[in-house]
């Protein structure tokens, strides 16, 4: 088996965007590189999205970018703007393309499909697979989506709708995403918070055709682009190692509250990179601990009280939307943290959980 300086398991969001930041900054010239990813063919099968609070690499892949953006629960709209912090979508096939059409011009970058045709002994070792022991009674953030196309034009492509809570709960945490690429295409969101333990949560199909015919009052569309997911709002086991760092989900780059993770997968990969030659002795990487803590006080909120949880998320944007989008993107300061919590309308609930 052959061996390699770096080898990279798992060729998705995380595995990419660290591969094409090595070999864009010339850190793989003189080495060599083995990415194991299992899939076939890479194609469009994951839309990213994320405020832009930092430059990335992949402005040529963002689908649509908005300025504008809504909330509601029932019988209540807020309207926001976010021209300083536009709302982006990326287009996984943009990405996919994008990225492997560089690496394939670097002999020394490999792919395979199993760990077992690489030496692993004397490799230093990125994963972005989380190991992930059991599913029980664990917080996910599980959702379908679909691309429509409709007969005629029906969206205002200058505004996206990010909460749309005027829904079934379920007990749970519930609501629609809707965003407009343009007058008459759309992709339109079913998104739950909870531990997954009900079917009713999972008729994904049925949700979807009920809020784009009888809310959205759209009765002629094709669908086409499917997608759905499931991202675990609890950290995955994977252990930091010598020899080996994790990256992506595995390596704790989702933001748990919000289960955003692309801007902080770019993060730490331009983290790596300007430390790659001394990776075996640099401080590892993470979300900083005031977000990890805030984040597992109101997911422990969220657990015990969700049928409070869309009016929760509708008063946080009483603040400005740098403050609130700040907070949300892992890149605000105190003052803007304390602005988020006294804006909550059940502050006794978060103090009381973090007492426990």
């Amino acid at each position: 088996m052959k061996e390699f300086d770096y080898i990279i398991i798992g060729g998705g969001c995380a595995g990419l965007s660290l591969a094409y930041e090595l070999e864009t900054h010339n850190k793989l010239k003189d080495k060599t590189l083995a990415i194991i990813e299992p899939r076939l063919e890479y194609k469009r099968d994951k839309t990213w999205s994320f405020w832009k609070t930092t430059n990335h690499n992949f402005e040529d892949c963002v689908k649509k970018s908005w300025d504008n953006f809504t909330i509601n629960i029932p019988n209540k709209i807020k309207f926001l703007k976010c021209s300083e912090l536009p709302y982006q979508s990326i287009d996984s096939g943009l990405f996919y393309k994008k990225i492997n059409s560089t690496l394939k011009q670097n002999r020394n970058i490999k792919f395979y499909k199993n760990i077992n045709e690489v030496n692993l002994n004397n490799s230093f070792i990125f994963n972005s697979v989380p190991s992930i022991q059991s599913k029980e009674n664990k917080l996910w953030q599980h959702f379908k989506g679909i691309e429509i196309e409709t007969t005629r034009d029906v969206f205002d492509e200058k505004i996206m709708n990010l909460m749309d809570f005027d829904c079934q709960q379920y007990d749970s945490v519930h609501f629609f995403y809707t965003l407009p690429y343009s007058k008459n295409k759309a992709l339109v969101e079913t998104t739950w918070l909870s531990k997954m333990n009900s079917d009713l949560e999972m008729n994904y199909d049925e949700q979807l055709k009920d809020y784009i015919e009888n809310h959205l009052n759209i009765k002629n569309y094709k669908i086409n682009y499917k997608e759905n997911g499931a991202i675990p709002l609890f950290y995955p086991s994977n252990v930091n190692e010598g020899g080996k760092i994790n990256i992506g989900t595995a390596g704790h780059m989702t933001r748990l509250s919000t289960g955003y993770t692309f801007l902080n997968i770019q993060d730490h990969s331009r983290y790596i990179r300007e430390n790659i030659d001394n990776i075996d002795k640099i401080r590892r990487y993470g979300i900083k601990k005031k977000y990890r803590f805030l984040d597992k006080i109101f997911l422990r909120v969220l657990s015990n009280h969700a049928k409070l949880m869309p009016n929760i998320f509708f008063k946080m944007f009483d603040n400005s939307p740098k403050t609130i989008i700040k907070f949300l993107s892992n890149k605000s300061n105190i003052f803007q943290d304390l602005l988020i919590i006294l804006k909550t309308p059940t502050k006794w609930l978060f103090i009381k959980a973090l007492l426990k």
